[in-house]
């Protein structure tokens, strides 16, 4: 009937206004995540990299080398802010050509509000001059900026942007082994310009930042993807089902050596279930050959979900 259609529309309507202000909430998110995580790449640069003269790669990195060159003709050099907008600049419309809107996205608002930190932040010393609590409290904090920006689904430009460039014409080399390629380029200038010392602990640096902006993604607890081959399948899987009370699915193989058909169970499983699993597969079959893998991210029914992860 007439008043049926209608009823059965209303739930459409309040659907698309429920996803309506989940996509409000997921722009002011992504937004307050871009303001933070761009703060927090600055602040490393301004009051750590520039003062230990530590060049640790990026346009930021690029940024303290044109400010030391600079300096020996205009007192202080160029801003930080200034280099870092001037050098993101064509880089952007470059993207913006080639690229289209879509994929320059927020990666803009990401820059511009980064040099604008990099402008606004006062010119402290937060390692007073040891490079190790430089190197680790550098690290962390621009991990962590790095992480909170990625999570907003963009960058803040520099190599990353340029790199996606280069690979447009060179296909040959992937964007990963560019960005490896400019930013040891960066890292190598800086090493010639303030010495060894700087440059090996701004190599360390990148490491630490590299694994705490994994962290910020990915998070701390990091499962195991666990393969399983074995004579006993059946009576393995019976006890993670039962006894761990996880889930595991079996994939036909074959040997190709001895050419017989076996079932190999894949299941995850936390960090600390995975000792006992261990062990109690070797008690069943000591005959078990085991493959387990790092699981960086589980979706789904006994980890996480989508939603609750939003």
């Amino acid at each position: 009937s007439e008043s049926g259609l209608r009823m059965s529309a209303l739930p459409k309507k309040d659907g698309g206004s429920v996803m309506k202000k989940l996509a409000n909430k997921k722009a002011f998110q992504d937004l307050l995540l871009i303001i933070i995580g761009s703060g927090l790449t600055a602040l490393p640069v301004k009051c750590i990299y520039d003062p230990l003269d530590m060049v640790t790669g990026g346009f930021s990195g690029l940024a303290i080398i044109i400010k030391a060159l600079t300096s020996w003709f205009s007192a202080g050099g160029i801003p930080l802010g200034v280099t870092s907008f001037i050098l993101n600049v064509p880089i952007f419309i470059a993207a913006y050509i080639k690229k289209g809107k879509e994929f320059v996205g927020k990666s803009f608002l990401a820059m511009v509000l980064l040099s604008v930190w990099l402008v606004i932040i006062p010119p402290l010393d937060l390692a007073e001059n040891d490079f190790v609590i430089g190197t680790i409290l550098g690290g962390c904090l621009m991990g962590l900026g790095i992480g909170l920006v990625l999570r907003a689904n963009c960058t803040t430009g520099g190599t990353d942007m340029l790199a996606v460039l280069i690979h447009s014409k060179w296909k040959q080399f992937s964007v990963v082994r560019l960005i490896q390629i400019i930013d040891a380029l960066i890292v190598v200038s800086g090493l010639y310009l303030f010495g060894w010392k700087s440059g090996l602990y701004a190599v360390f640096s990148i490491a630490v930042a590299t694994k705490v902006s994994d962290i910020t993604l990915e998070g701390l607890d990091v499962s195991r993807a666990v393969y399983i081959l074995s004579d006993e399948a059946q009576k393995i899987s019976d006890m993670i089902l039962s006894e761990m009370d996880r889930g595991v699915a079996g994939i036909q193989a074959k040997g190709m050596y001895t050419k017989q058909e076996k079932c190999m169970l894949l299941c995850v499983v936390s960090r600390k279930q995975i000792v006992w699993l261990k062990e109690t597969v070797m008690k069943i079959d000591p005959q078990a050959f085991l493959i387990i893998c790092d699981a960086r991210e589980v979706w789904g029914e006994g980890f996480q979900s989508y939603s609750e992860k939003i």
